[in-house]
C-alpha cells in the first residue's frame, strides 16, 4: 500500500525552530521522556491541544511492576508472555519488567503519589496477573502520574512546552534514512512551522478513533503512527487492537471506562437474565485476559439480544471509597455502584501494534524514536496485559534518553538541507474529493466497528477494504485544516489493520476470526509490517 509522501506544505518562508530533543505527545511517555532528556539538552515538547489531553489521564487501574517481596520479574514476564499470546517480542519484555520497578520508584520521586495500606504501597490484582503488583491511586491512577509530571516540565527551564501544535509530516532525507525533523500546524497562529532536533520522539499515543465507541480522547487520531507511516517507517503488529470489556454503557462515542481493577477487587459480571456467565468461557472467569472477557460479553450480548451486560461492584468493600472517581462520574448518571447493576459493553481501548523500534525506541530512520502507545516494541504481543502501558511509555521513555551520547553526538542539520528534501510541485496535491472531513470520519467509523471490530471474517474485510479505499480517494480537504489532516491520519492507519487483518488468517489475542477460529502456531508466530515505498 502507498500513500502519499507528505500532506502538508512549506517553503522558505516557513518558520523554522530547533532544539535537542522534540518530542511529539503529551502522555506519560512524552513527559517522562522530556524530564530525563532535559538533563542533557534543550527539550521541545509538542502537544496536539492542551497539556492534559492524551489517554494517560483516562488510565484508571493503575501501573504495573513486580516492587512487592512476594513478586518477582520473572512472574510478571511469564504472565505478560501468556497475555500476548505467543507474540511477545521476549527481549522486550525482559526490558520492561526488570527496569520497570526502577523507573516507578523515579516516578514516586517525581511527585507522583499511590495509595498506601499500613505503611506500604497498597497493590491491587488485575485480569491475567499471578500477582497483586498493581500500583494505584484511587481510580484516577493516571491523571495523578500526570498531574505531578506536568508539574516537573513546567518547572525545568530547559523544557518548552507548546499546545495547540499538530504534527503533519516528518521531514527526512530519504536516501540515507534519516529524520530531520518535522512540519506541524499550529493551530493558534494557524500556520505552519517547522521543528528540527538531533532526535525527534513520537508518543502520540493510539488510534481509538478508528471506532465508533471508544475510550479514548478525541485526540486518539494515529497521527504519529500515519506521519512515520508516510515516512517509510514500518508498521508492525496493527491487527492486533484491544477492546476493554466493561466500558460504561451510552450512545456516547467516547465511553466511560470502568476500570478492570474493579474485577480485580471481586466485581462481577452478569448477563441480562442474571446468570453470571465467565465460568464457561475461561477458568479465570472475571480475571481472564481482556480479549476472552470482551468476546465473552459480545457472545452473552448477541445470544440476548441485549446491548449490554452487567458489572456488580456491590461485594466489593467499600467500593465508593476505592473507586471515587467511577462513583462519582455514575452517581452523576444515576447510578449507585453501592446499590445498581452497571450497564457495560467493550469499546476500542488500545493500539497494541504501532511504530516498530528496537528495544532503544529507534525507529528505521536514524534521528526518530518512538515510544509509549505509538510504538510496537514488541511488549504487548497480540493482546496487552492490563496495566503494562502506563509502564512501557516509562521504561522506554528512558531507554531512549539512554542514547543520549549517540543523540548529542549527531550533528545539528541546516536549514537549508531540510528544504532541500521538499518539492512542493512533486510531493502535494490539493484533494478534488467531495466527501467532508467530518462524513468521512463517521464512515470510517462505523465501518471500524461494524467489519474491523471484536469478531472478524474475510468477507466484511475485504467490505471494509473498498470502503475505506473509496473515502481516501474521494476526500475533501474541507474547510479545517486540522479536520484534514487527523482524517487521512485515520484513513491511512485504517488501510494498514484491514490489511494485517486480513492477511492474518487465524485468531489470535485480540485478532479473531470468524473463518479461522483457532490459533495456528505453524504458520503464525510471526508478526506483520508494512512500509510505504
Amino acid at each position: 500500500m502507498i500513500v502519499s509522501r507528505y500532506i502538508g506544505h512549506m517553503n522558505r518562508n516557513t518558520p523554522v525552530e530547533a532544539s535537542d530533543f522534540l518530542i511529539i505527545g503529551s502522555g506519560i511517555a512524552g513527559l517522562f521522556t522530556a524530564l530525563k532528556a532535559s538533563k542533557y539538552g534543550s527539550v521541545v515538547i509538542l502537544t496536539k491541544k492542551g497539556m492534559e489531553d492524551s489517554n494517560t489521564g483516562l488510565a484508571q487501574g493503575g501501573i504495573a511492576a513486580a516492587v512487592h517481596e512476594e513478586d518477582s520479574p520473572f512472574l510478571h514476564l511469564e504472565d505478560t508472555l501468556e497475555a500476548g499470546a505467543g507474540l511477545c517480542d521476549i527481549e522486550a519484555v525482559d526490558v520492561l519488567v526488570r527496569e520497570g520497578p526502577d523507573r516507578v520508584r523515579e516516578l514516586i520521586k517525581a511527585g507522583a503519589t499511590f495509595d498506601m495500606k499500613d505503611g506500604n504501597i497498597s497493590l491491587t490484582r488485575e485480569g491475567a496477573h499471578s500477582k497483586a503488583r498493581i500500583l494505584h491511586a484511587a481510580d484516577t491512577t493516571g491523571a495523578a502520574i500526570r498531574a505531578a509530571l506536568i508539574k516537573k516540565c513546567q518547572d525545568c527551564a530547559d523544557i518548552k512546552i507548546m499546545e495547540g501544535q499538530f504534527l503533519i509530516d516528518i521531514i527526512a532525507n530519504d536516501s540515507q534514512l534519516e529524520c530531520y525533523g518535522v512540519l506541524v500546524y499550529d493551530s493558534n497562529q494557524q500556520f505552519n512551522v517547522i521543528y528540527q532536533a538531533r532526535a525527534v520522539i513520537i508518543a502520540t499515543g493510539g488510534a481509538g478513533q478508528l471506532y465508533q465507541h471508544t475510550t479514548n480522547p478525541d485526540v486518539a487520531t494515529a497521527d504519529g503512527m500515519a506521519a512515520s507511516f508516510r515516512a517509510a517507517c514500518s508498521l508492525c503488529d496493527m491487527e492486533f487492537m484491544q477492546f476493554h470489556p466493561t466500558v460504561l454503557w451510552s450512545p456516547d462515542p467516547q465511553r466511560f471506562l470502568i476500570s478492570e481493577a474493579v474485577r480485580g477487587e471481586g466485581g462481577l459480571l452478569y448477563n441480562s437474565r442474571g446468570t453470571r456467565f465467565m465460568a464457561k468461557y475461561h477458568p479465570l472467569e472475571e480475571l481472564a485476559p481482556r480479549d476472552i472477557v470482551a468476546r465473552a460479553i459480545l457472545s452473552e450480548m448477541t445470544l440476548d439480544g441485549n446491548p449490554c451486560v452487567y458489572l456488580d461492584m456491590r461485594n466489593i468493600n467499600q467500593v465508593t471509597r476505592r473507586f471515587p472517581n467511577i462513583y462519582h462520574t455514575l452517581l452523576e448518571k444515576s447510578i449507585d455502584i453501592s446499590r445498581d447493576l452497571v450497564p457495560v459493553s467493550p469499546a476500542a481501548h488500545y493500539t497494541m501494534g504501532g511504530i516498530a523500534t528496537d528495544t532503544y525506541g529507534q525507529t528505521s530512520l536514524y534521528g526518530l524514536y518512538a515510544c509509549g502507545e505509538a510504538a510496537c516494541t514488541g511488549v504487548h504481543g497480540a493482546n496487552r496485559l492490563a496495566s503494562n502501558s502506563l509502564l512501557e511509555g516509562i521504561v522506554f521513555g528512558q531507554r531512549i534518553v539512554d542514547k543520549v551520547e549517540e543523540i548529542m553526538y549527531r550533528r545539528k542539520i541546516k536549514t537549508e538541507e531540510i528544504f532541500k528534501q521538499y518539492d512542493p510541485d512533486l510531493v502535494y496535491q490539493t484533494p478534488q474529493g467531495k466527501i467532508e472531513p467530518e462524513q468521512a470520519r463517521k464512515q470510517l467509523q462505523d465501518i471500524m466497528w461494524q467489519r474491523v471490530g471484536i469478531i472478524r471474517d474475510e468477507t466484511g474485510l475485504k467490505e471494509a477494504n473498498a470502503m475505506v479505499e473509496e473515502i481516501y480517494n474521494g476526500l475533501a480537504v474541507g474547510s479545517s485544516p486540522l479536520n484534514y489532516y487527523e482524517v487521512i491520519n485515520m484513513l491511512t492507519v485504517a488501510r494498514v489493520i484491514i490489511q494485517a487483518a486480513l492477511w492474518r488468517k487465524e485468531s489470535r489475542g485480540a485478532h479473531w476470526r470468524s473463518d479461522f477460529p483457532k490459533r495456528d502456531d505453524q504458520r503464525w508466530i510471526k508478526h506483520l509490517t508494512f512500509v510505504n515505498c
